[in-house]
């Protein structure tokens, strides 16, 4: 147990009634309103502190004033860049879920800014094991203890709107604040690894030369790194352990930790300025005071039994649905208070335009099941401001019946891991894999195309930051993940991946080829599906992490992406670009509504797919051990379809595709031959209303070219193809 430190106690008067609203501390100008909700309470203090660096806090001031749940005081004289935290005092009472220490000086759960960021000392813990048992920690940690700062909100967006893109027309790309700029030769060393680095001229070039329409960020917000983590020299660096909810993460600030906030509106402002939209990756299952033997911090202290899901049988423990220790309550309705101002916040102060919500089933938990009528949901669909935002879940969480992929509300896209392991499967050559392909290839129409869903429901992904990057997944297929300094036990044991016949590293040329053609593949695959397709930073640079599949710990060269890239990675590198740029040119490859197959009046089908032979597609041939398949997309089936000539005039009409300015939309037609691990001839099927087929992409060589190259290949021809690739071929009228 840490020795017990005396200090003199601070001058101490009682605040201002203030109001009970906004929960958090407001300025007005001339003083503060602070509001916080903690129903089992008995006092609650806050206490200033004039510099990060102060062991002991220069004043406190005793909330007197409670309406409701809600302890409510105004500090006349406060103004931004105040630091302070709260004293909350109540029940020691583990065994009834209270866990209230005034020894601790806890974070503000509605802080705006860190006034001085969390740093591991072992005053935080709220309570020890003593010889009967858990008692309550008395060391003081204020000179430890993360603060809040007091802010403006003011800002200069300089007239910069939103982008707004379409749906069918995005391309999100997930993104490392920190990684993706800590090694940019032409990126400032001062801005490397901050926000307004990820605003620098260099990096917002890249992502306007990929194509990406929208930068999915992994949390912004403050992370508790675990004393084990920081033992072993490293700690949280993906930041799925949150301190708080409302500042950003001060380790991504220009200037120390009060400039996070308007370092993020301007890397906002600068991203819209450039047509990207900023969707940011929130975690509101979890806390980072972790279970019952972590820190006390925030949640914990100022009224663990109303912020957290504890054990019916023993609220001493929690449930855990998120595998880190704790479950937040937001069953509760300050809970679900807290998350949707937490979201307004961001999107409304902060500019933000969408979020992805980390196992969302959590949120959707009521006692113990996942019930997709929660409150939660509810809130949000009649949500003013969130109801109008791009709202993506990750649709599983770690409990029993927690992946629910296919079943969230219809306004939610959603991460499709169905789609990932179909792709990566298909690649890898495992056997019967081509009619789930073909299935995830149309939007997944199976889960997504019920309730008025679209295609873009689906969120299509063959890498994410969790687990292999896309050069790691055709080169391991056992975790590498010593690193992290858990006797390589954690993360996915087992990739859908596979090395071409070497683990790791290789200068043999022929599995490095065979590498960079499946990397092609799996790549073009991607794009040419429907639905929204996320690429995983770095992805477009042949990032690897050497086969470390969980590299949430390493704040290093595993994680940062390496900008100096050899003739491989430059060629993959334009190939990426390229293949972009032909989806965004081809309206066939992102619709607005499902394909169906079907035969239209006017005598087109929008898709049809098939056999290597030149046949159509019969349900037996699905299940053919040849993976070989072709998918032929009519371009001239996006438009309305009318009756045919000569057909009665009430024949039925099927409605077209439009533009969102409503416009009729039309496009080439295309032919994607898929032929896995095999090559072999195929014959090529007829092209409406055409001559026959131009190769415009091969991704054996790496080609895309807009118009086609090479010589016509007539309808009937047998045409050979190179094994594990993929080519698209154009149909060329006469």
């Amino acid at each position: 147990m840490t020795t017990v430190v005396e200090r003199a106690r601070p001058f101490t008067s009682v605040a201002l009634p203030g109001r009970p609203f906004p929960l958090g501390a407001a300025w007005d100008g001339t003083g503060v309103n602070f509001a916080l909700f903690a129903v089992h309470a008995t006092t609650v203090e806050v206490v200033l502190f004039d510099t990060a660096y102060d062991p002991e806090p220069s004043a406190s001031w005793t909330l007197r004033e409670r309406t409701g749940p809600v302890w409510h005081g105004y500090l006349p004289g406060v103004r931004p860049g105040q630091r302070y935290g709260l004293r909350v005092d109540g029940p020691w009472a583990p065994h009834e879920g209270h866990r209230f220490n005034p020894n601790k000086v806890l974070l503000d759960p509605y802080a705006r800014a860190i006034g001085r960021p969390y740093r591991w000392h072992p005053s935080l813990m709220g309570s020890v094991v003593g010889p009967g048992g858990e008692v309550r920690e008395e060391t003081d940690s204020a000179p430890y203890a993360p603060l809040g700062a007091v802010i403006d909100d003011a800002f200069d967006w300089q007239g910069v709107a939103p982008p707004r893109v379409p749906w069918e027309d995005m391309v999100l790309y997930e993104t490392h604040v920190r990684g993706m700029t800590m090694l940019h030769p032409d990126v400032p060393e001062e801005l490397r690894g901050s926000f307004l680095g990820l605003a620098s001229p260099p990096v917002l070039d890249h992502l306007r030369s990929l194509g990406v329409t929208t930068v999915s960020l992994l949390p912004v917000t403050p992370v508790v790194d675990e004393p084990r983590l920081l033992d072993l020299g490293l700690g949280n660096y993906w930041g799925y352990h949150p301190l708080g909810y409302f500042a950003p993460e001060p380790r991504y600030s220009s200037n120390g930790p009060l400039t996070a906030v308007n370092d993020f509106k301007t890397m906002v402002r600068e991203l819209h300025r450039a047509g990207i939209e900023v969707m940011v990756d929130v975690v509101y299952n979890h806390t980072g005071e972790g279970d019952h033997r972590g820190p006390t911090l925030s949640f914990r202290g100022i009224d663990n039994r109303a912020y957290y899901k504890l054990s019916p049988q023993d609220p001493r423990f929690y449930l855990d649905y998120t595998g880190t220790g704790n479950t937040l309550d937001p069953g509760n309705p300050y809970v679900l208070q807290l998350i949707t101002d937490s979201l307004r916040y961001w999107v409304t102060e902060m500019g933000v335009d969408g979020f992805r919500f980390d196992l969302a089933s959590a949120l959707a938990r009521e006692l113990h099941d996942v019930d997709m009528l929660s409150p939660f949901f509810t809130v949000i669909q009649q949500d003013p401001v969130l109801s109008r935002v791009k709202l993506v879940a990750e649709p599983w969480d770690v409990g029993h019946g927690g992946y629910q992929v296919g079943n969230f509300p219809w306004q939610w896209l959603e991460w499709n891991g169905r789609y990932r392991d179909a792709v990566r499967a298909y690649w890898r050559g495992d056997p019967q894999r081509a009619a789930e392909l073909a299935s995830r290839l149309g939007g997944s129409a199976d889960l997504y195309a019920h309730n008025g869903r679209r295609p873009w429901a689906s969120v299509n992904f063959v890498t994410a930051h969790d687990g292999y990057t896309l050069a790691d997944v055709v080169s391991y297929e056992r975790r590498h993940n010593h690193a992290n300094g858990e006797n390589n036990r954690d993360g996915h044991q087992h990739e859908v991946s596979s090395n071409a016949g070497v683990e790791g590293p290789t200068d043999r040329p022929g599995v490095r080829r065979r590498r960079l053609v499946r990397r092609r593949g799996l790549l073009a695959t991607l794009l040419l599906s429907q639905g929204v397709p996320m690429l995983l930073g770095g992805d477009e640079l042949t990032r690897t992490q050497q086969g470390n599949n969980n590299a949430y710990c390493q704040d290093n060269e595993v994680s940062w992406f390496d900008w100096a890239l050899d003739d491989e990675a430059e060629d993959f590198l334009a190939f990426t670009r390229e293949m972009v740029a032909f989806r965004r040119a081809h309206p066939v490859f992102r619709r607005r509504s499902f394909l169906t197959g079907r035969l239209r009046p006017d005598g087109r089908r929008d898709v049809s797919w098939w056999q290597r032979d030149g046949r159509t597609m019969t349900a037996a041939d699905w299940h053919d051990d040849d993976p070989a398949f072709g998918m032929l997309l009519d371009g001239g089936a996006l438009a309305e379809s009318g009756p045919p000539d000569g057909a009665h005039a009430r024949a039925p009409r099927l409605p077209g595709e439009v533009d969102v300015f409503g416009e009729p939309l039309r496009d080439d037609t295309f032919l994607v031959w898929f032929h896995g691990p095999r090559g072999g001839p195929v014959v090529m099927p007829p092209a409406p209303e055409g001559i026959g087929w131009r190769l415009v992409i091969d991704t054996d060589v790496g080609l895309v070219a807009e118009g086609g190259t090479g010589p016509v290949v007539a309808a009937g021809a047998r045409q050979r193809l190179v094994s594990e690739g993929l080519s698209v071929w154009l149909a060329v009228g006469g």
